[in-house]
């Protein structure tokens, strides 16, 4: 089995380090890793940035490849928190670095943090959603350089609303931003940590995962968005089972960016 979204100390939000993660991995059975860890640059829209040192991340990433080269195949990878004004600067970091994978995520939008920011305060849970969508469409119509978008509905999990905005009052625009990832050859993930967090279901939505599969969509990843131990492949199992169900044959990983189809049957 594979964990392509996971999080190490090189993350701020991480308990765990490289090594743990890996050690984790290994004792829930897990074939092949892909490390995740966080670049959120402006994320705040004041200059302030969530970064790593790329020659140190790759050190250990090749480090821990070396030593644990006959018990897990370790992938490098890198979570991208896009906003349109920074096309430029991760572009380059794409095209600098020898990442495996990328995840493109949303974390802030109207370069506005969703988690700590005021984002909320200014819009009604429509237009939150709205102005989201929106940014997400923009970035998958014109930004090249990602795999797969990640966790896309996260922005059900902010903003402290007692009922979470049913589906129908966006379902348009996840088919718009849907249309350009698959147009394009990109992917999405389907992140365990929905259920985790207690949302009530995973990242992206049932409901969204079925309109991407109708609408022709085939990549697809699984990641637990691990940032401790006791998270690594939380819930995969019903997650396959979900996946086979709604007609998914393959699960997708990826080595030198490049996407690899592993059947679902022969992971149950």
């Amino acid at each position: 089995m594979f964990d392509f979204h996971m999080h190490s100390h090189f993350s701020p939000d991480a308990s765990m380090t490289m090594v743990e993660a890996v050690e984790a991995s290994i004792g829930k059975g897990l074939k092949v890793i892909c490390i995740t860890d966080h670049v959120d640059y402006d994320f705040d829209g004041n200059g302030n940035d969530f970064s790593i040192d790329y020659d140190e991340y790759f050190q250990e990433i090749n480090r821990l490849k070396r030593h644990y080269s006959d018990r897990i195949d370790i992938r490098a990878g890198v979570e991208f928190g896009l906003q349109p004004h920074l096309y430029q600067r991760y572009s380059i970091d794409a095209a600098d670095r020898p990442f495996d994978f990328i995840l493109s995520s949303i974390h802030s939008v109207a370069k506005t943090d969703l988690y700590s920011g005021n984002y909320f305060d200014l819009r009604n849970q429509r237009e939150a959603y709205e102005d989201y969508y929106s940014e997400m469409k923009e970035i998958a119509e014109n930004f090249d350089g990602f795999s797969v978008f990640g966790h896309l509905d996260v922005i059900k999990r902010y903003g402290g609303y007692d009922v979470i905005l049913p589906f129908h009052n966006y379902q348009d625009m996840v088919e718009a931003v849907l249309k350009a990832l698959i147009t394009r050859g990109k992917g999405i993930e389907l992140n365990t940590s929905g259920i985790r967090y207690q949302v009530g279901d995973y990242h992206p939505s049932r409901d969204i995962i079925q309109m991407y599969r109708q609408l022709g969509g085939e990549i697809i990843t699984i990641g637990s968005d691990a940032h401790e131990t006791g998270h690594v492949s939380f819930d995969f199992k019903n997650a396959l089972k979900f996946l086979q169900a709604m007609g998914f044959k393959y699960i997708t990983t990826f080595t030198q960016l490049k996407p690899e189809l592993h059947p679902i049957e022969r992971l149950l």
